[in-house]
């Protein structure tokens, strides 16, 4: 076999969990990759290799802690030439991985949707040009993929003025505690949003809003905590409003958690996540109950080419439980963009302007995804 032949190796650190297992599935398809599934328990990723049907092919598993401090020399000794992390939450996490990532000589994506930790991340911009290596964070559904879906659309605009998005989860799809944490953490608790041209304090989980989309009924929403708060604004200073909102499907675990987040927000509780693991097993009592059927939506707003007025909708309903593939993908887009030579040499950066949204969207065939675009 010729250099060129020889797969790259990419360790997916929480590879048999939520997100990281479907990320080792996928890449392990593709015969440029050899996927190393990592995380705490060696027994459980040999599990997850073993069911996978892929053991001495292009699919392996090792232990690996992120949390210790002999990280770097553990990814040293596997020799990966890409880390996916993906053992979140993130909102807590400072850049140890990220630099003991670089520090082995890898390239580096991870998943991370909590906030300042992705729009602070360009503070490891010189580590990684000094490495030689690309470290990305957010590759997810936020800002992954939604700020795929603003550049797609952005030359339709003289001038983009708002961009608000959203995302309902169907109620039968798994969920994980690291989401749940996630999510409780900043439920009920003061966040910066732009609105109006200037920052005003929201809320976690509250101005509650319901949606409609075509084909798949209505769902509540509410503000959540997440990058594109930050990045987008930043990457688009003409932005006068930019807002995110996600919702659970049944209006028992919705409404619930709103009320809830009152309790916080009044300072009675300081924080809705030590609570994650019995609220988690709460609802996966009610698994049966709803759809498999998820949704995102971006609405984007400004001014026409002509001068007038034009508000569009981008709207993505995922089918048949696929929905936890949608933040999945970014990270299988630049896995394979990496393995063509086609991602920047070296940098630090939030995960944006480093695909299109056809490229996500073709990266998704073959899972029951279907869009639209509406002039709204």
């Amino acid at each position: 076999m010729t250099a060129a032949c020889v797969p790259l190796r990419v360790l997916v650190l929480g590879g048999y969990g939520h997100f990281g297992g479907r990320i080792a599935r996928t890449l392990a398809a593709d015969p440029r990759f050899e996927v190393v599934v990592a995380g705490r328990d060696a027994g459980r990723a040999q599990a997850f290799v073993d069911a996978s049907g892929a053991p001495g092919r292009n699919m392996r598993a090792a232990a690996v802690d992120a949390s210790t401090p002999d990280l770097e020399a553990r990814l040293i000794a596997l020799a990966p030439a890409l880390v996916i992390h993906t053992a979140g939450p993130f909102q807590e996490r400072d850049y140890a991985v990220a630099r003991a990532t670089l520090a082995a000589g890898a390239h580096y994506v991870d998943l991370a949707d909590a906030r300042g930790y992705v729009a602070g991340f360009h503070r490891l911009d010189a580590a990684a040009r000094a490495a030689g290596r690309l470290a990305v964070a957010g590759a997810s559904s936020v800002p992954g993929l939604s700020a795929a879906v603003v550049e797609a659309y952005r030359d339709r605009f003289a001038t983009l003025e708002s961009v608000s998005s959203g995302i309902s989860p169907g109620n039968r799809t798994p969920r994980g505690l690291a989401t749940t944490e996630a999510i409780l953490g900043y439920v009920g608790r003061p966040l910066p949003v732009l609105a109006g041209g200037v920052r005003r304090t929201a809320f976690g989980w509250q101005s509650l809003r319901r949606e409609h989309y075509p084909d798949v009924g209505s769902r509540w929403l509410a503000r959540c905590d997440v990058p594109d708060l930050d990045v987008l604004p930043a990457r688009y200073p003409q932005l006068r409003g930019c807002d995110f909102r996600a919702g659970l499907e049944l209006r028992r675990m919705h409404l619930g958690l709103w009320l809830a987040s009152w309790a916080v927000r009044a300072r009675l509780l300081r924080s809705l996540r030590p609570w994650a693991r019995p609220l988690l097993r709460l609802s996966e009592r009610w698994l049966d109950a709803g759809s498999d059927v998820g949704v995102m939506h971006v609405d984007l707003a400004g001014t026409g080419l002509d001068g007038r007025p034009l508000a569009l909708r981008w709207t993505l309903v995922a089918r048949d439980g696929d929905g936890p593939q949608i933040p999945c993908t970014a990270a299988v887009v630049l896995a394979r963009r990496l393995a063509e030579g086609r991602l920047p040499a070296a940098g630090a950066t939030a995960c944006l302007d480093l695909f299109t949204l056809d490229e996500y969207l073709d990266a998704l065939r073959g899972f029951a995804v279907e869009t639209r675009l509406q002039v709204i």
